[in-house]
């Protein structure tokens, strides 16, 4: 029989020692190394061998792991990575990480210390965001996976068809509703939830891609006229694309007068909330019957940490609560403890990722996220601001938020022109390692997207995101400042 603990413990602790140094000279040294690489074809071959029968020594495989893996990153570590909406990972969690792998208690059901540390965190999330004390929450993936949760918990608690029973077949045909600046994750659900992706339908935005209230109450309209169930309506707290927020004020109203599920995607703009800038804006966040946002974005965790929350005590249970006789109560011992994370979702076994999140906001405390928040907004501000006072530079949507999408211009360029120059400016950041923003497609102009949840970040940072944006402007258009006769710089 294969004994797969270590056969010399000493061993092991010096490997494990030098790890943890390791990393922390990686995490330390993390501003001096570029932001991207691609990965050579030598590390492709390297990691596309045949499956191993036989072991290698563990320092051997940690070599490896130094020489193929850790160099090739995607690279949200890094200070000047702005693309897409990834988190720049607080250390601290990651020892939290290595923790709850070593104890590996998986979070379905039963009592142990680990139920409790997650029960805590969903009542801190709670508190952070001023939701009632019997409201629900669990912590999962991802937002893909939270709409799948919250849309489920909205199918349940609003149809006049036992779903759960006789499934859609016989059924009224649900509608769902969001802005045509919802996150696809939300028509992945509906897709999965045999709503179906015709029937989610996509308001049209304003001038700021806000939702249309006024266009939303009459799809809803047209819907009950023919025939269909309107379920839910979706607001966005932060779109992808630019960062906007809906009126939520009038979403509440609309989804009250209609007797529908408000359901808010908050997953990285939701932690705006912790603002004194932002709470008024925000206001109404506690007042949607469900809501998810990511810990793995804007505050920082790394991956992955989620959280769904319900203002229900038992809407998640209602739709997700399952029985047999393996998982049913005793009346003493851990299978006589009252919660079931598995009743909450679609998942039995479920990861500790509720210790990250308990190490980090008993490390740093709320207030010191909220700090890094409100740095991260002042930060694309000042972006915005040296980009408007810049004659090549457009700025092509801004928020209040930290999102903010721009591109180099210059007189008389020709829109295709425009988007070929744009592409490669991005290209060369990203490529030449020296940032990493991301791309989106506004009013039918490819843009630079800068979406800053980054604890890392300076104003140097941005800065020098902005110099280079023009100087490879100015040298793709031929625009350059030319050296006077016998300058040798």
């Amino acid at each position: 029989m294969g004994n797969l603990d270590p056969a010399d413990w000493q061993e092991f602790r010096d490997l494990g020692k030098r790890m943890i140094d390791d990393m922390a000279d990686y995490l330390e040294g993390v501003r001096d190394r570029p932001v991207w690489q691609p990965v050579p074809d030598k590390v492709r071959t390297a990691l596309d061998t045949e499956l191993p029968r036989s072991g290698t020594p563990m320092a051997t495989v940690y070599e490896e792991f130094c020489e193929s893996i850790l160099p090739y990153p995607r690279g949200n570590i890094h200070p000047r990575f702005w693309g897409w909406a990834n988190g720049s990972g607080v250390p601290i969690a990651a020892y939290a990480d290595l923790l709850a792998s070593v104890i590996n208690c998986t979070l379905g059901s039963g009592e142990n210390a680990a139920m409790l540390v997650e029960r805590q965190v969903i009542e801190w999330l709670k508190q952070a965001f001023d939701w009632p004390a019997e409201a629900s929450g669990v912590l999962t993936s991802g937002c893909s996976m939270g709409q799948i949760i919250a849309l489920a918990a909205a199918r349940q608690a609003g149809g006049s068809w036992d779903i759960r029973r006789h499934g859609n077949l016989g059924g009224p045909q649900l509608t769902v509703y969001g802005s045509v600046e919802t996150h696809h994750s939300f028509e992945k659900a509906a897709e999965l939830l045999g709503i179906g992706r015709e029937f989610f339908r996509q308001i049209p935005v304003d001038r700021d891609f806000r939702i249309d209230p006024a266009a939303l109450r009459d799809a809803i309209r047209r819907d009950r006229e023919a025939g269909f169930h309107p379920l839910c309506v979706v607001g966005n707290v932060g779109t992808v694309n630019t960062g906007a927020i809906d009126p939520l004020e009038e979403l509440v109203a609309v989804t009250r007068e209609e007797g529908l599920w408000l359901h808010l995607d908050g997953a990285f703009g939701a932690f705006a909330y912790l603002l004194p800038t932002h709470r008024r804006l925000l206001a109404c966040l506690n007042q949607a019957d469900s809501l998810v946002f990511d810990l793995h974005k804007w505050l920082y965790l790394p991956f992955d940490a989620s959280c769904v929350l319900v203002n229900r005590p038992d809407g998640l249970e209602a739709a997700f609560s399952s029985n047999a006789d393996y998982i049913s109560r005793t009346d003493r011992g851990p299978a006589a403890y009252e919660v079931a994370f598995s009743d909450r979702s679609i998942e039995q076994s479920r990861r500790f990722r509720a210790l990250k999140v308990w190490f980090a906001l008993r490390t740093h405390g709320l207030d010191a996220f909220a700090e890094a928040i409100s740095g991260n907004i002042e930060q694309i501000s000042h972006l915005t601001q040296l980009a408007d006072a810049s004659s090549s530079l457009e700025v092509v949507s801004r928020s209040l938020l930290n999102i903010a999408c721009l591109r180099y211009v210059w007189p008389d360029a020709e829109a295709d022109q425009l988007d070929r120059v744009n592409r490669e400016i991005l290209s060369r950041l990203q490529v030449g390692g020296l940032a990493m923003p991301s791309h989106t497609v506004i009013d039918g102009k490819f843009v630079i997207r800068v979406a800053n949840n980054n604890h890392r970040t300076t104003v140097a940072d941005i800065e020098f995101l902005v110099d280079r944006i023009q100087a490879i402007g100015d040298q793709l258009t031929d625009r350059s400042p030319k050296a006077p006769a016998g300058d040798s710089r």
